[in-house]
């Protein structure tokens, strides 16, 4: 009915075409408030964003029309380059560790009978916000002298010297395996969910087969998951290019930004934006925004590129 409607036919029964005329009627009432929200919302403030970083403006006064020269003062600040590589690194590293571990655990959870249980108990950790994450690890890590946190106390119960997790060189992989071991359970419940719509018959033939844990991954369970794992990894590199809280709590004292060679991308927005090392500078804030949004869509198009492959039937 609807491709008659859009053909344009009109061989329809006499008491359909009132209906849909009135359907017709109704789209733009119901749509209008909606894509004026989007509109004002979020392809406004996205242009504005991509017009600012082409000025000098520090919030008031007057706005100056610079060009390039934000991008370059980008390129120019130690600042920003620490920014962005240890934004890749969560991408990339995090990324990495936190499929591993969602990978194993689909292996192992497939087939048990506790594994929605297993799963609810992997996932708890996604709920949690991540300044209470950030709070928490800082307690675990932490090190002043006469207040170790737990992690120095088992050192030295061990004989083992401290050792100062959370200085600026090291913060980054303490955020790392933080995020690994809050968000495998949320990939690990992707996953699984994927897994539940495979045809058990599959994995019964390559048992038969004489087929190992591993190769039953590798050769049914990864293949008939394809699409779902490249929709995960989406979804974390668009998650990590925004990371902000843990390392903000984590690398500083909450109150202001910690040292400049354990920021993200995000940090570095909010310290031009808000000022923290002296008066804002919104223009490199929105150029800084403008790296995040093509950081994202390179990555996320690359990722698309090489996770395409033919689908797979069952």
């Amino acid at each position: 009915m609807a491709q008659a409607v859009m053909a344009g036919r009109s061989d329809l029964p006499a008491t359909a075409a009132p209906r849909l005329r009135h359907r017709r009627r109704m789209f733009w009432p119901f749509t209008l408030p909606a894509i004026a929200l989007y509109v004002v919302f979020l392809v406004g403030p996205a242009v504005a964003t991509v017009v600012l970083g082409f000025t000098r403006w520090p919030g008031a006064g007057p706005v100056v029309f610079v060009g390039l020269e934000q991008y370059a003062r980008l390129l120019g600040s130690e600042a920003f380059r620490a920014a962005f590589l240890n934004t890749l690194g969560y991408i990339v590293v995090g990324g990495a560790g936190t499929f591993v571990f969602a990978f194993l655990f689909t292996m192992v959870l497939r087939g048990m009978r506790a594994s929605k249980t297993i799963r609810a108990i992997l996932f708890f950790p996604n709920i949690v916000a991540p300044v209470a994450l950030g709070m928490f690890f800082g307690f675990v890590f932490r090190y002043n002298p006469g207040r170790q946190g737990l992690a120095n106390f088992l050192l030295e119960s061990l004989g083992l010297p401290a050792a100062g997790f959370l200085r600026a060189e090291n913060v980054t992989w303490v955020v790392i395996g933080a995020l690994v071991w809050a968000s495998a359970g949320f990939y690990i419940t992707i996953m699984m969910a994927a897994v539940d719509r495979i045809p058990p018959y599959l994995y019964e033939d390559a048992e038969l087969s004489g087929a190992s844990a591993w190769q039953q991954f590798r050769h049914v369970t990864l293949p008939l998951t394809w699409d779902v794992v490249g929709i995960a990894g989406v979804l974390w590199t668009i998650g990590a290019v925004k990371i902000f809280e843990m390392v903000f709590v984590l690398a500083g004292p909450g109150t202001y930004a910690p040292p400049s060679r354990t920021w993200t991308l995000a940090i570095y927005v909010y310290d031009r934006s808000f000022g923290t090392q002296g008066t804002p500078e919104y223009g490199a804030a929105c150029a800084c925004a403008v790296v995040m949004i093509v950081l994202v869509t390179v990555l996320v198009t690359a990722l698309r590129r090489i996770m395409r492959r033919e689908r797979l039937e069952y």
